[in-house]
């Protein structure tokens, strides 16, 4: 059967890659009942992380750290190939709407962004002519592509601090405001206060009440 007859196939599932890379697809496109061409840029830039890096991946401690770009299929690409997990606390989700992700090893320091290049979906129709779309295109190339033509990769220097953001087992710390407990030293003293990030007004949402009282407030004219 042809690449472009596996890739047709209905259950789009179809593995076209060498070994190792095919694995790590299956066990990606276990986790979705599919596979898409971001699982395979993730798969692939873990895979090449761990070149540039000099390190054993997928790992099995936690000597590699993981910023990923964006949310969904790509990260669970990136994390099946490097073992990086956010439930492991070795990934974080800065999303700035990229398929992008920065590998930090935190022994030494070295980090590397890898990113698709740019022209990258232009070249990957020269890999599978005849797949019936572009989608299906890109899910062939990106499993055959040589990486020269596939990523980028580029050193580069965290401006976060790194160990806060993994801070320490065991920390607990209790707002004084709202009473709720804080873990891995997330907590702020403002006024002499330890606060939640939520209470010093870093918060993601509003409660329901606070809303209706903004709204109903009598009028004092």
């Amino acid at each position: 059967m042809s690449i472009d007859e596996l890739i047709d196939s209905a259950s789009l599932q179809a593995v076209v890659a060498p070994e190792p890379l095919a694995d790590l697809l299956r066990r990606s496109s276990a986790m979705h009942r599919h596979l898409c061409p971001r699982q395979v840029l993730g798969a692939r830039m873990g895979m090449y992380a761990g070149e540039l890096l000099g390190l054993a991946l997928p790992q099995t401690n936690k000597r590699l750290y993981t910023f990923v770009e964006t949310d969904g299929c790509f990260a669970d690409g990136v994390s099946v190939a490097t073992g990086c997990w956010l439930g492991r606390r070795t990934m974080r989700l800065i999303d700035v709407g990229k398929v992008a992700a920065t590998f930090v090893d935190t022994q030494t320091g070295q980090a590397v962004r890898i990113a698709p290049r740019p022209d990258v979906r232009e070249l990957a129709r020269g890999y599978a002519p005849n797949a019936r779309s572009r989608w299906h295109a890109y899910l062939i190339a990106y499993q055959l592509m040589p990486l020269n033509e596939l990523l980028n990769a580029q050193p580069v220097t965290l401006t976060v601090d790194l160990k806060a953001i993994i801070s320490r087992n065991g920390l607990r710390a209790m707002c004084e405001q709202c009473g709720e407990e804080i873990i891995n030293a997330r907590e702020v003293i403002h006024d002499g206060k330890v606060l939640c990030r939520t209470c010093v007004g870093e918060g993601y949402y509003t409660t329901v009440d606070q809303v209706y009282t903004e709204r109903h407030q009598p009028n004092q004219e």
